[in-house]
């Protein structure tokens, strides 16, 4: 192979970049991100350096370091280094050392070509693209570990040659391509010591499972590679019927997702439409069938994510973020005017009234209307709980808040977001729903605190 036209023609038609275009290439110092900085040179682009020391191999990391500020002086490339605390970062988000390092990396590399927070320091504009030196090998090893992790079409298909501002333009070549050019043309690179080590997943596929593969089919490896070009063609018809199936079945109600249950059990394939509705919302492919079974279980049963629930709640799956475990209590003091709450904003307000004169109520849902004479301060704001009750506008006994919404035909979803009001430890309004019967303005009241609810 001809690396460097090959490169050339690569980039040119798949539409990665143009020779114009401003590039960061992330630059560890090893032999592959070494050959993407010639290509580009000899290409005539226009390119920055970016290296992200992790600070996980002491000398080592520093000597890296070392390396890729020379490279940039021999290219006459600005170089951008940033020094990381992985460990630290790794405890405090609860990741792996290898999933702390991609972050880090990337949200740097992302503000490195952001224009108002760009730390590249000509006068020239930010890079348009983060340029990075993964190639076939490097993709075949990923798609191998999401088929044994279950992640989809989209993992099998593995990485793509551009995604958003990521360019990725030597996945055509492969590892041993990159190694010969590098040696015919006398390159220099470093070497990272933790690639030796099978404590990774990537390098154990790499040292151990591709080897044994190889030996059983020697064209593995080519093989593959035509998979990954099949592989992104099916995901793009895939995607084409999903979304199809997606506009068809989902309703947006506000931060909820709402999917008829009768409609869903027609579609088939019935588990995968469900996986590919629901995992946006960081539920796993085990879930899935889970959600299936969901469909015929009774109102209430859910299944949860790390951020979401899937509720099923009468003829509708609903798709709800997570409720705060402990939301609180609000004071209210009688000279406030307005307070705002999760649910959105209450403003205040008193009237003086003529024995007899009517109030305007219309729109009473958002809106309550108390004798204040019986109000004690400082009111309570809080989201209802078991064991609550109240007696119902219109109604001479006390009902459970719980059966009152029941009767109200309330999701699970929209139960939790009720707030109610309390004064002396009696309910005085159920926020949105009704007024307690005990506080409605009478014939004989004189003053009305009247409460609005609006957004906040």
């Amino acid at each position: 192979m001809n690396l460097l036209q090959t490169f050339q023609e690569s980039f040119v038609s798949q539409g990665l970049f143009s020779s114009k275009d401003r590039l960061l290439l992330a630059v560890s110092g090893g032999i592959d991100s070494v050959v993407l900085c010639e290509l580009c040179h000899r290409s005539g682009l226009d390119f920055v350096l970016a290296h992200a020391n992790f600070q996980l191999r002491g000398e080592e990391s520093d000597k890296d370091e070392i390396f890729v500020r020379a490279l940039g002086k021999k290219y006459g490339k600005e170089t951008a280094v940033k020094k990381f605390d992985t460990h630290t970062y790794s405890t405090d988000k609860k990741v792996s050392i290898q999933v702390a390092a991609r972050e880090l990396r990337y949200s740097w590399f992302y503000e490195l070509t952001t224009p108002l927070e760009s730390g590249i320091k000509t006068v020239q504009a930010p890079p348009v693209y983060i340029v990075t030196a993964h190639h076939l090998d490097d993709n075949i090893e990923t798609i191998l570990m999401n088929f044994f992790k279950g992640s989809g079409i989209a993992g099998l298909r593995g990485m793509l040659p551009k995604q958003d501002r990521i360019v990725r333009p030597l996945l055509f070549a492969a590892k041993e391509d990159l190694q010969y050019f590098a040696l015919t043309e006398g390159l220099q690179w470093t070497e990272d010591s933790s690639n030796q080590s099978d404590r990774y997943s990537r390098n154990y596929f790499r040292h151990q499972v591709i080897p044994l593969i190889r030996k059983i089919y020697p064209e593995a490896m080519s093989n593959l590679s035509g998979n990954i070009a099949r592989f992104r063609d099916i995901e793009i018809l895939y995607r084409e019927a999903v979304d199809i199936h997606k506009k068809k079945l989902i309703e947006i109600r506000g931060d909820e997702i709402h999917i008829p249950v009768l409609k869903l059990k027609k579609i088939a394939p019935l588990s995968s439409i469900i996986f590919e509705i629901i995992k946006p919302f960081h539920f796993t492919s085990l879930q899935a069938e889970q959600a299936v079974s969901l469909l015929d279980s009774e109102t209430g049963k859910y299944i949860q994510s790390a951020t979401h629930r899937l509720i099923k709640n009468r003829g509708w799956l609903i798709i709800a973020p997570n409720q705060p475990v402990n939301p609180g209590i609000i004071l209210i003091e009688s000279d406030q005017l307005e307070v705002d709450y999760p649910g959105g904003r209450l403003q205040f307000s008193k009237l003086s009234i003529e024995a007899g004169q009517k109030l305007d109520m219309a729109g009473e849902e958002s809106k309550s209307f108390l004798d204040a004479e019986k109000i004690v301060y400082p009111l309570i704001l809080r989201r209802w709980s078991k064991g609550d009750y109240f007696y119902p506008l219109g109604i001479r006994k006390k009902k459970k808040i719980a059966r009152f919404l029941i009767d109200s035909k309330l999701s699970k979803t929209e139960k939790e977001k009720i707030w109610v009001m309390e004064t002396d430890k009696k309910i005085i309004w159920v926020l949105g729903l009704r007024i307690d019967d005990r506080f409605k303005v009478l014939h004989s009241t004189k003053r009305v605190l009247k409460i609005e609810m609006g957004v906040a």
